[in-house]
């Protein structure tokens, strides 16, 4: 067999036929129903919500919780939805992530019976959209730091502050909220049409323009005191939920640094430059070969971190390291297929722009590029940088 190459040493050719089978799955979900409209909808800034449902049918969303309508997938799985969703697109990715490894998770992990049996089911048909509500205008590398607060008063509590830069928040039919209370920080509930709860969409951006990204403001808004995740107990379990979304993005990112490469590939096979191939130059073949050479190492950091994980052996900083590496291996083949294509790399007619564009996003949310290298440093130091 020919070596393949996005996956120069073959890490992903022991897959069992189920994750095959998920792949393919994935693939052909891609290719048949959200390829077709992605340069209009990137181009428009809209967001294929009617995707959703089917999404749910095909098990995508919260695919390896267990129980409650989820799929109960293993972690390579998982990881697999996500590398062919980003693959289509980062704010198709970043739509599943939040859904999966935000919001369900933390429903999953701190919720009460009665709330993961309410909303798990939902949530993984597609039927209920979350959100997470951790990043405040003040407070993005700091989020112990935040401002917003909810307070018990009688059968309610009441929130008052803000959120930013929230993935999903103007079509979220449940928010995942972070609060400072008088015993610390704590994970609320906040349904959709609460008094004082709004959701105003972000506009003009010029990254993950196929995703809905908006703020959340609580201006005495009250929920029932029911509302609260009950298991939440500070700041370190909404990271724990962001260290379920940072596995995703190990993985996701390289769905679109191998698109890139693909592109890059078929492109200067056939443009032809002083007679030859563009392929056939030198400068383009080294930049083909880092490419292809950088991308099998984020592979086979994907995979042993799938492995610590599914073993329940991994730790955060693990996940940094894997975070780090693969958005900047992603971002690095989408900026050298740009500049392969040249003026026709800025053209919505091919993808490596777009990709570009998503992945200089993914490079500083859920934890920027310099904060996951000062967490691996505290981990080689036992100092933290960053305090």
């Amino acid at each position: 067999m020919d070596i393949l190459a996005t996956d120069f040493l073959d890490a992903f050719q022991e897959l069992d036929d189920s994750q095959i089978l998920i792949k393919e799955t994935v693939q052909k979900f891609v290719k048949n129903n959200f390829l077709p409209n992605i340069t209009d909808n990137f181009e428009k800034g809209h967001f294929p919500k009617e995707l959703i449902k089917e999404m749910g049918k095909l098990g995508l969303l919260g695919s390896n919780l267990h129980g409650y309508g989820c799929a109960g997938l293993d972690e390579i799985s998982y990881g697999i939805i996500m590398k062919e969703l980003e693959r289509g697109d980062s704010g198709l990715r970043s739509f599943a992530s939040v859904q999966s490894s935000l919001a369900m998770y933390a429903i999953y992990a701190f919720g009460s019976e009665e709330q993961k049996k309410y909303f798990l089911p939902k949530m993984a048909a597609g039927e209920c959209i979350g959100c997470f509500g951790l990043t405040e205008p003040d407070f993005g590398s700091d989020p112990a730091g935040m401002k917003t607060f909810a307070k018990k008063e009688g059968e309610h509590w009441v929130i008052n502050g803000s959120k930013t830069w929230i993935t999903n928040a103007p079509i979220a039919d449940i928010a995942i909220v972070w609060a400072q209370t008088e015993n610390g920080i704590r994970g609320f509930l906040v349904e959709k049409g609460a008094k004082g709860f709004s959701t105003p969409e972000i506009h003009h951006k010029l990254s993950l323009r196929a995703s809905k990204t908006g703020s959340l403001f609580f201006d005495n808004c009250k929920i029932p005191k029911e509302n609260i995740l009950e298991k939440t107990v500070g700041i370190k379990n909404a990271l724990m939920c962001l260290n379920q979304a940072r596995f995703g993005i190990v993985f996701g990112v390289l769905g679109a640094a191998e698109d890139c490469l693909n592109e890059a590939l078929n492109y200067t096979k056939e443009r032809i430059m002083f007679k030859k191939p563009l392929a056939s130059f030198q400068l383009i073949q080294r930049k083909l070969a880092i490419m292809s050479t950088e991308i099998a190492k984020g592979n086979l950091v994907a995979l042993q971190l799938a492995k610590l994980k599914q073993n329940k052996k991994i730790k955060p900083a693990q996940i940094s390291m894997g975070k780090q590496n693969n958005v900047q291996i992603a971002l690095d083949c989408a900026r050298t297929t740009r500049d392969i294509l040249g003026a026709n790399g800025i053209s919505g007619e091919y993808r490596c722009m777009r990709h570009m564009c998503n992945l200089e996003s993914v490079y500083t949310y859920e934890g920027t590029n310099d904060i996951h290298l000062l967490i691996v440093g505290q981990q080689l130091t036992g100092i933290a940088a960053f305090e």
